[in-house]
């Protein structure tokens, strides 16, 4: 969740409001509403767990995960980030601190990883923690290219490793699950459009260059990207506004809303046909797609975008920021619109976010609920729990996780695949089997960049 999202405190508030409707609270966060069936009954049951990247998300997935076991080591480039957490966390108080995750994962006795670092580190850190004999959960996106997804699969395949994708709104069994299951069962009828609305990035600069502070290694923190100097909105929550270590929006809120919008219509193991950028706009002028200034923000500020997939359905991803998809009774619920997804098929209309969950579909369940073997089916074959639960639950009988990297790979293409059509001002074709696009080798060359020697994934 990025710094721009919605605050965890104002999203359990919404959670709440959910709840109030009759439907189940979506998402649970910490430890201590870790779901109590499915904790470890005894310290043989609990895992050794290290923790990579100690920041903001990077504690909540800490806390998360301390409910099923023992936290022995943190790792951050920034020393106060774990230094921080150690002091004031009681799970973290025996916690061995590294700035290098590599030491972490050196550990014979941890088991069990979270990777919470900014989005151009994942990929790399995964692959080495899955090589190391460890389990993982890594934060969304799992990447900065296309590429990097399928070295991570290749990763997965060899070391048969469970891993699970922090793209949380897939244990939402009130609202996300059961928006995919009654685009499933046809409540809608055969769906046409799906709006994914993942609101704008941030806009700024120019900032000034200094000096890094005190205890945070900012060379290991480019890692792979290009060596530059130190720019406070570079770095830690505003990381995601700049094309060098992210995507913007896209791969921010578009990881989770892209995702589920494709798993409702049946195409999250495949992608789209074509990609058409059609309204953008950017902190600063492009060349050829690349920044032209090193001191400003570059991701997208406004977009729309159309993919069509390979069964018709057109998938449109807009920032949304002024425009509500949905019009409630109440004001502020409208409001509350502008970011979510919004199915439409041919005998309605469906609208869900975290909070909301809409339409005359929503309504019937009242008379006409969900069959429980399907909402079993989407959660491939484990009760509800929550999403860090559903990944321990894999751990423990090696079976697959809600989130798995296959799908997400596929989901966050998309997302890749619609900032460099952005970014180079043109239509792509994109063929998902080959996992190519088609006719354009200046586009195609984009699946992967130049990555600085010593840090390559």
């Amino acid at each position: 969740m990025s710094n721009s999202s919605l605050s965890r405190r104002h999203f359990l508030q919404n959670s709440a409001a959910l709840a109030a409707t009759g439907l189940a609270v979506p998402y649970i966060f910490t430890a201590e509403n870790a779901i109590a069936k499915d904790k470890p009954r005894s310290k043989a049951d609990r895992h050794t767990i290290g923790c990579i990247g100690n920041g903001g998300m990077g504690r909540g997935d800490c806390n998360a995960a301390s409910a099923y076991g023992d936290i022995a080591a943190l790792a951050d480039v920034d020393r106060s980030h774990s230094e921080a957490f150690k002091h004031r966390q009681p799970c973290c108080a025996k916690a061995a601190i590294f700035e290098d995750y590599r030491r972490l994962l050196d550990r014979k006795d941890i088991d069990v990883v979270t990777i919470s670092t900014p989005d151009h580190w994942h990929s790399r850190i995964a692959i080495a923690a899955m090589k190391a004999g460890k389990d993982v959960y890594c934060q969304k996106p799992l990447t900065l290219t296309i590429d990097e997804g399928r070295k991570i699969l290749k990763a997965l395949k060899e070391t048969g490793r469970v891993f699970q994708v922090g793209t949380q709104q897939r244990s939402d069994t009130g609202g996300f699950q059961t928006a995919v299951a009654l685009c499933h069962l046809g409540r809608i009828g055969k769906i046409r459009r799906v709006t994914c609305a993942i609101g704008a990035a941030s806009n700024g600069g120019p900032f000034k260059k200094t000096q890094p502070p005190a205890g945070l290694n900012w060379d290991l923190w480019l890692g792979q990207t290009p060596k530059v100097d130190y720019i406070t909105q570079r770095c830690h929550s505003t990381f995601r506004w700049w094309f060098e270590y992210s995507g913007g929006k896209l791969t921010d809120w578009g990881a989770h809303h892209v995702d589920i919008a494709t798993w409702a219509i049946g195409m999250d193991h495949s992608g789209p046909v074509s990609i058409e950028p059609l309204e953008s706009s950017f902190p600063q002028p492009l060349k050829r797609g690349m920044p032209t200034k090193d001191d400003c923000y570059s991701t997208a500020l406004k977009f729309n975008i159309r993919c069509t997939y390979p069964n018709g359905v057109e998938l449109i991803i807009i920032d949304g920021h002024d425009t509500p998809l949905w019009q409630c009774k109440n004001k502020s619920d409208t409001k509350r619109t502008t970011n979510g997804i919004l199915f439409e098929g041919e005998k309605g209309k469906l609208f869900v976010n975290r909070g909301l969950l809409l339409g005359p579909a929503v309504d019937a369940l009242k008379t006409d609920p969900v069959p429980e073997s399907v909402m079993t089916e989407l959660r491939k074959g484990k009760p509800a729990l929550s999403h860090m639960g559903n990944f321990m639950a894999a751990v423990k009988d090696r079976s697959a996780t809600i989130s798995d990297v296959a799908s997400h790979h596929r989901a966050i293409t998309t997302c890749h695949l619609a900032n460099i059509a952005m970014r180079l001002g043109r239509k792509l074709a994109w063929d998902p089997a080959a996992e190519k696009i088609v006719g354009d080798d200046e586009a195609n060359a984009w699946q992967r960049r130049a990555q600085r020697k010593g840090f390559e994934v």
